[in-house]
């Protein structure tokens, strides 16, 4: 009972949010703490590589899924927290805002279920709905603002990803048709059976698909480019659910496809596809965040770096660097959501975004200009931060395994990326600021989700607890190997 709950909570949260508006904040707070709780209680369940089942078979859960819905329970929680204080100072003075407040609860349950959904779910084809409707619930909140800016990324979101969500679609058709000539189900597990049976060219074409169809989601290059405007025009907390733990619900596909490719002997090239496609978004992002003119939209490329940096990890097709991707899956999410709070946050204190107009943050909001610079250190790959760990993990995995030309570029990249992030903040956070510039109260209870959120992205950068560190091994498994 325990998998069901975990999407019957959010489903709840979103009736009850619609009909009772006024107690729509501690409601969906409450959901989301209580899907926390259970998630961590199904994820201790399967830290020793144990698989759940649940629901005659509907439901499944492993160690890479367990994660990966922990990751999405999580940052649930401090968005539901942040959301409180952050939609009070955006809404302050608004009066036309009462009936946009309305919606933004139960579509942040609806968004929050669909998430959760992806990594329980058994039945792939039925993944790939749940898929698409984080695409539906979340247009809506990528368009709450209702500025002609907001709206037009929303239909960009819209239009590319489901483009992408077509061609994954028949990606899945094709996928159906190679594993039901084997009779096995069409789930993780039975692909895993089924794939040294399957012709080669069904696997390689349900590939190319995937990675073309997922990867518009996923924010990969060249389709990436509704990435950014949607992450700088939604709220600062649906831009964490979003950066944080949407985009890598379609890298998740692409992901879990790799053990069934790798496993059949005709297709020993797969893992240059992975590294090429990996290496040309790292490239192209690192270089766009050299130009970027919006700090949200920073971040939002920062994303695409990321998720070219976890498929070039899978790409190294080595044990260590499956434990890297998983690393890496787990420090993105946490610390991009927040990035993501800082950066709504310093758009409250200076009532812009861009970043020619901001100087001397830390000096005008002390607390929000020292979060967007420990977060751009965070998302930048630094000590002492957890995705300095994951980082240093695919780097060592890849010169070791004698990966030396696509390990060195890789690093070449994540340097360029490092430089420019933190050039680019340390315009907004150092300098005198503006001498008429007012100061602005953040609210507390943004402050307090921000805190919570900047706990994991810290902590486990030095330590990991016996049961998570056992997880992340069985997820890394759970990508085609013992790490």
């Amino acid at each position: 009972m325990m998998l069901e709950l975990i999407l019957i909570i959010p489903a709840a949260g979103a009736l009850l949010a619609f009909g009772a508006h006024r107690y729509a904040a501690p409601i969906t707070l409450s959901a989301t703490l209580a899907v926390l709780g259970f998630a961590i209680a199904a994820a201790l369940e399967v830290a020793d590589g144990t698989v759940l089942h649940a629901a005659a078979g509907g439901l499944t859960l492993d160690a890479l899924a367990a994660l990966y819905l922990l990751l999405v329970a999580f940052v649930g929680v401090t968005a539901a927290l942040y959301s409180i204080g952050y939609l009070g100072a955006r809404h302050a003075g608004d009066d036309t805002a009462a009936a946009r407040y309305r919606q933004y609860y139960p579509l942040f349950n609806l968004f929050l279920l669909s998430m959760l959904a992806v990594p329980l779910l058994a039945d792939i084809a039925v993944q790939w709905i749940a898929i698409e409707l984080t695409t539906l619930f979340s247009a809506f909140l990528v368009a709450y603002e209702n500025r002609p800016e907001a709206l037009e990324a929303a239909w960009k979101y819209v239009a590319l990803t489901s483009m992408g969500a077509m061609i994954a679609l028949l990606g899945v058709l094709v996928l159906y048709y190679g594993v039901s000539q084997t009779g096995h189900a069409v789930t993780w597990a039975g692909l895993a059976v089924a794939a040294p049976s399957i012709a080669p060219a069904v696997l390689l074409f349900t590939f190319v698909l995937w990675l073309i169809g997922f990867g518009a989601k996923a924010g990969l290059v060249p389709l990436h480019t509704w990435l950014p405007d949607a992450h700088s025009q939604a709220p600062a907390p649906i831009c964490a659910l979003l950066s944080g733990v949407e985009t890598t619900a379609a890298l998740y596909m692409i992901l879990r496809l790799y053990p069934a490719l790798a496993s059949n002997p005709a297709l020993g090239h797969i893992d240059a596809w992975f590294l090429v496609a990996g290496l040309v978004t790292v490239g192209v992002a690192a270089f766009l965040l050299l130009q970027v003119t919006d700090f949200k939209r920073l971040f939002a490329y920062s994303t695409v770096e990321h998720m070219g940096i976890m498929l070039t990890a899978a790409g190294l097709g080595t044990a260590a660097g499956r434990l890297g991707t998983v690393y890496q899956i787990f420090g993105h999410s946490f610390t991009k959501s927040f990035c993501f709070y800082a950066a709504g946050l310093a758009t409250i204190a200076c009532g812009t975004q861009q970043i020619a107009g901001v100087r001397g943050l830390i000096s005008r909001s002390p607390v929000a200009g020292w979060a967007l610079l420990l977060g751009a250190i965070g998302i930048a790959g630094a000590p002492p931060f957890a995705l300095f760990i994951a980082e240093f993990q695919i780097l060592r995995a890849g010169f070791g395994d004698g990966h030396y030309v696509a390990t060195g570029l890789l690093t070449a990249l994540i340097v360029l990326a490092f430089i420019a992030v933190l050039y680019q903040v340390g315009r907004i956070v150092f300098g005198e600021p503006e001498a008429d510039a007012p100061v602005i109260r953040l609210p507390a209870i943004s402050l307090a989700a921000l805190g919570l959120a900047i706990a994991p992205m810290f902590v486990f950068g030095f330590y990991l607890p016996p049961p998570l560190a056992a997880l992340i091994q069985h997820a890394a498994a759970n990508l085609g190997g013992a790490p």
